[in-house]
């Protein structure tokens, strides 16, 4: 076969091949070739196998992907798979790895751990895309309320409810004709994701004669799943914050070398076996892995009478919805990507899309298992009937765009389907913000993308403005930020006294006798922690916190006097970006903290660079990828990723795209050929 490589002077992959198969096994080689680090490390990721290179480190993570089964459902959702789709996902694995060779020796990480390229098999691009998923949900949070009801009574279940720092959303918005320039609509948006470097979005397009795409795929996942432009047609999406999975408190007990669970129908066999995980620098490490008849058990009392297993619909028997993968590509109308998405399982996303003959598209996309409401609140008995699936799935609420539609995890369209959604300030501030201008064109979303106006802020600077009996540098430090324009800029220095005046006000509540209970951290596998750590849980909820009555016992007044008098003898000098700088993930750090750049926005800013108030204002998580999808020409379209098209170190491409993504500039999405330069790379 033939497969020719082109790049834009981003060094952006555009691929064409003479027909699906062949352009599938080409997008499968350039991963393996621009992402082999990446690629591979998702992939020990996702079979529990990581720490055999990254060390102790990894461990915690490689535990819960063996406990949770993550490669076994891999496979089940593999073999449902039908044979068009399966056939193809085989092309990319082929693909993927006919490169991995070449593709490892240009990167000298897997000779700075001595790790060798390994080989994929037909079911591992399903695997990454479950363990780059399985925590979208949230699920730990459940494990959250249980401490809270066991330390506060179960009336305060949901006091802490909002979007925390272990879950993911975005921003997207979509314009009618009716509100754009040319007439023809828009898309925009970026997704929030913890930043990984490499980024964990790669620029890319597909072309072969049934479907010319350009969009973000997922290194290791073929096809474009969340954001594309066919020409015709364009789709993204952000996530609905639906609760699709369910914790359930298991009873085991063992007969020999057998495990029984209690389920509603009494003792039920439970498949149990053994696994060793190789540790490098360390010995191996043996893991029990039991799944009962809800799902496996991804955490165990010392004595293994007790358990909490996790149920998730891919578990369950609904597939992966992976035949959405091709159906997009092939999409020319809305009504296509609606006949995609209806397939799609998890995670549970809004969707929008928009055509050039004017039609609009906005719902949900995914499965929410039918189930009583305790399932969403806490973790359940497994004993119990009335907490078992119903074997049906709730509908996929939609809405008309009116206008414009909006979508920032806030509670809205999927309210019906969820439990805890983001505070409403991003999306209400993007609805203002598209309000502001009556026309609007691609080149102008970058305004919107920016925004670093903080309204949660109004709270605590509600409470300090009434403050009365302050000292002499307390009261001018209150006054001050009652000229706060409340935006969170880099170059800020008010921005960095707000900032230091709410991680105080984090640190006083969360010191306080009323939350005692919730201080220590219980006995429970590491992965989970983040969603299980007060102070971050309290920074995350703190406009509800210190709302009048939140909670008895709680002062948030006397917090809030005490922090302005502590913070206004030792106020930053300095601007909020000289701690609130990007810090992503790497699998092998290579970079100091201090070298990353500094970074505007915050967590409720509609740039959503996020940092922990009271832990940390370095931010892990924010846009992983901008884009702008204009439907009047694709080629007005716009897109930029945090980093660069190259996951090499030392390649021109590698960061070239960070300096733009800092200052809110895009690059054009190019679609002539003519202006690309031609690789050939023929097999």
């Amino acid at each position: 076969m033939s497969t020719t490589i082109y790049r834009d002077p981003w060094g952006i992959p555009h691929l064409r091949a003479g027909n699906a198969l062949d352009l599938a096994f080409a997008q499968g080689r350039n991963a393996a070739v621009d992402r082999a680090w990446q690629i591979e490390v998702d992939r020990h990721r996702s079979q529990g196998t990581s720490a055999a290179f990254l060390g102790e480190e990894a461990l915690a993570w490689d535990r819960f992907a063996r406990m949770s089964r993550l490669d076994d459902t891999a496979q089940r959702c593999l073999a449902a798979l039908d044979e068009e789709t399966a056939a193809w996902i085989g092309r990319y694995v082929d693909g993927v790895n006919d490169g991995l060779e070449a593709g490892a020796a240009r990167d000298p990480r897997f000779a700075a751990v001595s790790l060798s390229p390994g080989r994929w098999q037909p079911w591992t691009p399903l695997a990454v895309w479950l363990s780059t998923h399985i925590l979208f949900a949230g699920f730990p949070t459940k494990l959250w309320r249980e401490e809270v009801a066991r330390a506060l009574g179960d009336g305060s279940v949901e006091l802490f409810a909002t979007d925390g720092p272990g879950t993911s959303g975005s921003n997207g918005w979509l314009v009618g004709g009716e509100r754009t320039a040319t007439g023809a609509a828009l898309i925009a948006g970026d997704p929030h994701r913890f930043i990984e470097d490499p980024g964990i979005y790669q620029q890319i397009r597909l072309a072969c004669p049934e479907f010319d795409v350009v969009g973000l795929a997922v290194p290791g996942v073929p096809g474009i799943a969340h954001f594309g432009h066919t020409g015709t047609v364009a789709w993204a999406i952000t996530n609905a914050m639906a609760d699709y999975q369910d914790l359930y408190r298991e009873r085991l007990r063992r007969r020999g070398d057998a495990v029984e669970a209690l389920g509603p129908d009494g003792w039920r066999p439970a498949h149990a076996h053994t696994e060793s995980i190789t540790v490098a620098g360390g010995d191996p490490v043996e893991v029990e892995v039991i799944e009962t008849e809800r799902g496996p058990v991804i955490i165990t009392t010392d004595d293994g009478s007790e358990a909490v297993s996790l149920r998730c619909p891919v578990r369950a028997g609904a597939g992966i919805g992976f035949g959405a993968l091709p159906a997009l590509l092939r999409a020319r109308t809305v009504d296509d990507v609606d006949r995609a998405v209806e397939q799609w399982v998890e995670p549970v996303n809004v969707v929008q899309a928009a055509d050039t003959d004017g039609g609009l598209l906005h719902r949900v996309a995914g499965r929410v298992p039918r189930r009583d409401r305790a399932n969403r609140l806490r973790v359940v008995p497994a004993w119990e009937s009335r907490y078992a699936w119903q074997g049906a799935y709730e509908p996929t609420p939609r809405a008309a765009v009116d206008g414009f539609a909006v979508m920032a995890n806030a509670r809205g369209l999927a309210a019906p389907l969820g439990i805890e959604f983001a505070p409403p300030h991003r999306a209400e501030r993007i609805r203002q913000l598209l309000d502001e201008a009556p026309s609007w064109s691609a080149g102008d979303m970058s305004r919107i993308h920016m925004d670093t106006y903080l309204a949660s802020a109004a709270p605590l600077l509600d409470l300090l403005a009434g403050l009365e009996g302050l000292g002499p540098e307390a009261a001018a430090l209150r006054d001050r930020l009652a000229r706060w324009d409340r935006r969170m800029d880099a170059g800020s220095t008010d921005a960095a006294v707000y900032a230091a005046l709410r991680s105080a006000v984090v640190l006083k509540l969360s010191a306080s006798p009323a939350l005692a209970g919730l201080a220590e951290l219980p006995r429970l596998p590491e992965v989970f922690l983040p969603w299980l750590a007060l102070v971050p849980r309290v920074a995350f909820a703190l406009e509800r916190l210190l709302s009048p009555g939140a909670l008895p016992g709680l002062d948030a007044e006397a917090a809030v006097r005490e922090a302005v008098e502590e913070v206004a003898v030792s106020a930053p000098s300095g601007a909020w970006g000289d701690t609130h700088r990007l810090a992503p993930w790497q699998a092998l750090p290579a970079s100091p903290p201090d070298e990353w750049p500094s970074v505007s926005g915050d967590h409720d800013c509609v740039l959503s660079t996020a940092s922990v108030p009271g832990i940390t204002d370095r931010s892990a998580r924010g846009p992983a990828a901008r884009y702008v999808w204009d439907l009047s020409r694709r080629e007005n379209s716009l897109w930029v990723v945090p980093f660069g098209a190259s996951g090499v170190p030392g390649h021109a491409h590698l960061r070239d795209q960070l300096p733009l993504w800092l200052a809110g500039e895009l690059v054009p999405v190019i679609t002539d050929w003519d202006s690309l330069t031609e690789e050939r790379d023929e097999h």
